[in-house]
């Protein structure tokens, strides 16, 4: 097969494009500006463009026929029509990473479906990837574009450990006050389910549905099967870290009103993670049999905390949202004494 990934190195693709590296009925292309090469198995060919240059990207894959393409990187409509004028015509599969954020929030069911309504009112992110969708399967219903559509939820990978709340620099800080004893700020009671996904696990679903003609026309949503609290995700991560955790527990929606420079608290929070979810991914298991996930939580994020603490360049302090958590907790103990 001939697969070509628009992107291939980041947090969800990264694991899928060294697992197909690995097969041999497989040639894989990339398209990206070869930033990080050096993540790159050396059987995979990287064309080093920027997407955004239709002409440029047009003329390097002059010629070229795809089983399969996808997008990683594709966040709004215009960025989709342009995939379309690229590829149309030119792979008998277009697969579009959009989000399980673009389900209802909250839904009619805790239990999320890919039949669940796409709606979402707190998050123009989400916004965007619905509209994505509804592009896609349009072109699908008017011309046979053969789209497939993949909704992940929290996906992870060795270069940062998930949590529900962090700054403009990731997940460093959280880790950091944790390490240092402080306490670390939970949304809502702690109690709302979610679900964590390792990005290999993610791989081996996404893999079996390249070239599947059952998934021409569907969406599919892979994650794992466990579901957790957010108490019992910091406390896994405290726990990898080798520390106590001290949780300090502010409202979901106290926090979206206070959001913290480069985070947008009510999408993240009210649109996503403060919202109980578990997903039901029946659907895909009838298109992939043999798909299962083999990383749990504990195992994944002893992994990633173990990595990021040999990997100084992943350590990125963050002391606004350092600050920004100390009056959020000096602020509400103040309050808290008055009573």
């Amino acid at each position: 097969m001939k697969i070509l990934f628009i992107g291939g190195t980041g947090t969800i693709s990264s694991a899928i494009t060294r697992q197909l590296a690995e097969r041999k009925d497989c040639q894989l292309y990339l398209i990206n500006r070869g930033t990080r090469a050096n993540e790159v198995p050396a059987n995979v060919k990287t064309i080093v463009a920027d997407i955004n240059d239709e002409a440029d990207v047009a003329k390097k894959l002059e010629g070229m026929m795809f089983d399969c393409v996808c997008d990683f990187i594709g966040f709004v409509p215009e960025q989709i029509e342009r995939d379309h004028r690229l590829f149309k015509g030119r792979t008998r599969q277009y697969m579009y990473i959009s989000s399980a954020s673009a389900y209802a929030k909250p839904a009619n069911n805790y239990i999320i479906t890919e039949g669940t309504s796409l709606v979402n009112p707190h998050w123009e992110y989400s916004r965007n990837k619905i509209a994505c969708e509804n592009l896609l399967m349009k072109w699908y219903r008017e011309e046979g574009f053969p789209v497939t559509i993949i909704r992940p939820s929290h996906t992870y990978c060795e270069r940062s450990v998930p949590v529900g709340i962090h700054g403009a620099n990731g997940s460093w800080q959280v880790l950091k006050r944790m390490l240092e004893g402080k306490k670390v700020i939970i949304h809502g009671d702690g109690e709302s389910l979610w679900t964590m996904t390792h990005n290999e696990d993610f791989a081996r679903g996404f893999i079996g549905l390249i070239g599947n003609p059952h998934a021409i026309g569907e969406a599919y949503q892979i994650m794992s099967d466990e579901t957790l609290t957010w108490n019992q995700i910091y406390k896994t991560v405290a726990d990898a870290l080798g520390v106590e955790l001290k949780p300090y527990y502010v409202s979901s929606a106290f926090l979206a009103d206070i959001e913290p420079n480069g985070y947008d608290m009510e999408g993240n929070l009210l649109g996503d993670k403060a919202v109980s979810v578990v997903f039901d991914c029946s659907k895909l298991k009838r298109a992939v049999p043999d798909f299962t996930t083999h990383i749990s939580f504990a195992e994944g994020c002893r992994r990633t905390v173990k990595h990021i603490l040999a990997h100084p360049e992943l350590q990125r302090e963050d002391k606004e949202f350092d600050e920004w958590c100390d009056k959020i907790i000096s602020v509400l103990d103040e309050a808290k004494a008055k009573f």
